[in-house]
């Protein structure tokens, strides 16, 4: 959520800077400040009351003392109450419209984020790796995976769906050993491992920005306000939510193995083949809570932890900063790294790094203290796949696979697979 003081202070920013992710908010904007005006001077008018009733009271107090009739006063007050309860009324009125408003509009684009329509003016920051050239013609990993009997999606449609599959034998390992991987690494890196809820309710999920603006993507549970997490940010950013950290707790560092659960709404058709796009995923989540003098250094850390686990596992990839146009709702500044896949002959997104600065904070109420005697501030929130276990999975499969049909596992997996090929 944006900051109402930048609003009102600089409201044409805020519609220029809003303006560059390719939608106008100029009529959002302008309501906004159009409440915030009426809202305030309802206040003002309702303090005003209050001092009445208050004055009033004292007049009663004083009548009765000198035995005096005080029936037009009372008659007064109650004239006071109804006015008071009709403003009161109004405000809340005026503050539902507020909220809904405020939350439809996005994050601020960070100064060095370049400008850009759609995905294709992002811009690509480093590479590392050389994709590797086959003496043979490779296979894509969902062929690769029934070959080797360790991907079943035929049975996972009959029982679920359509984009769901059964992980067997070997490849239940291997997704497993990914996770492993990913947490021992990372723990290792100082981030401290939280096992969260994979069910959250309506007001995390408003903390984190998922709501109302992804409603369609989300699972709820019926008759109820739960959800299904699309992603471990959710709980590990509510993890702190209402709660003021003093600050020598920042930066806190959390990574967390997760489900994950996406209705994928609006992409019909789009990697319908594989695990790339799947209803329900794993992912090792990283998320930071920083102070904001701090958070883009953060951010360049948190980066380079997510690449570091690919460079482990010999995978090639590369570091694009998505352009105004493609950033995520909440996100003032995105890196995406994206993994070298054969079937595809191109980079694939496998994890989005992102400093939300204190967007999701101001909506979940998260703040910090220098000390005690200073008002609480906002902190700043960031958040990572480190990384996506399926597409990592895919990634293996196709860029370590052999002439014969084998798979060979990379050797820092070795030690969590018990062998050093799937065959």
């Amino acid at each position: 959520m944006l900051d109402i003081k930048l609003i009102r202070t600089n409201p044409e920013f805020v519609k220029s800077a809003l303006a560059k992710r390719g939608k106008c908010y100029d009529e959002e904007i302008d309501e906004i400040l159009s409440i915030d005006v009426k809202r305030r001077e309802l206040s003002a008018t309702i303090d005003k009351i209050k001092f009445e009733q208050n004055t009033a009271n004292k007049e009663i107090v004083n009548l009765k003392a000198a035995g005096q009739n005080t029936d037009e006063v009372l008659q007064q007050m109650k004239v006071l109450a109804q006015k008071s309860k009709e403003f009161s009324a109004a405000i809340l009125e005026l503050d539902k419209r507020y909220q809904e408003l405020m939350y439809l509009l996005p994050n601020i684009p960070h100064p060095s984020v370049p400008e850009g329509k759609d995905e294709t003016e992002n811009k690509e920051v480093r590479r590392w790796g050389v994709p590797k050239k086959f003496d043979f013609e490779p296979k894509a990993h969902w062929e690769l995976g029934k070959i080797l009997n360790i991907l079943d999606s035929e049975r996972a449609s009959k029982v679920t769906g359509t984009r769901f599959v059964y992980y067997k034998n070997l490849g239940a390992r291997l997704e497993r050993a990914i996770i492993n991987f990913f947490l021992d690494t990372h723990t290792a890196n100082g981030y401290s491992e939280l096992l969260p809820p994979f069910i959250v309710n309506k007001d995390s999920m408003y903390g984190t920005g998922q709501l109302p603006k992804f409603k369609e993507d989300m699972f709820k549970l019926e008759d109820l306000n739960y959800y299904l997490i699309s992603t471990a940010e959710i709980p590990l950013t509510n993890y702190y939510r209402e709660e003021i950290l003093k600050k020598d707790q920042l930066p806190a560092k959390f990574c967390a193995y997760s489900a994950c659960f996406r209705g994928e709404a609006g992409s019909a058709g789009r990697d319908t083949r594989g695990i790339i796009r799947q209803h329900q995923f794993n992912k090792v989540e990283l998320v930071k809570f920083a102070s904001p003098e701090n958070s883009y250094d953060e951010l360049e850390s948190l980066t380079r932890d997510a690449e570091r686990v690919l460079q482990l596992l010999e995978l090639p990839y590369r570091v694009i900063v998505l352009c105004t146009g493609d950033m995520g709702f909440c996100s003032a500044k995105t890196y995406d790294i994206e993994v070298w896949l054969p079937s595809y002959n191109r980079y694939v997104e496998i994890s989005s790094c992102s400093n939300m600065e204190d967007f999701q904070a101001r909506r979940a109420q998260i703040k910090y203290k220098e000390n005690p005697q200073e008002k609480a501030k906002f902190v700043h929130t960031l958040n990572g796949s480190g990384l996506a276990v399926g597409r990592t999975f895919a990634a293996i499969l196709e860029n370590f696979q052999n002439k014969d049909g084998s798979i060979t596992i990379p050797k820092v997996l070795h030690k969590y697979m018990g062998c050093d090929k799937i065959k």
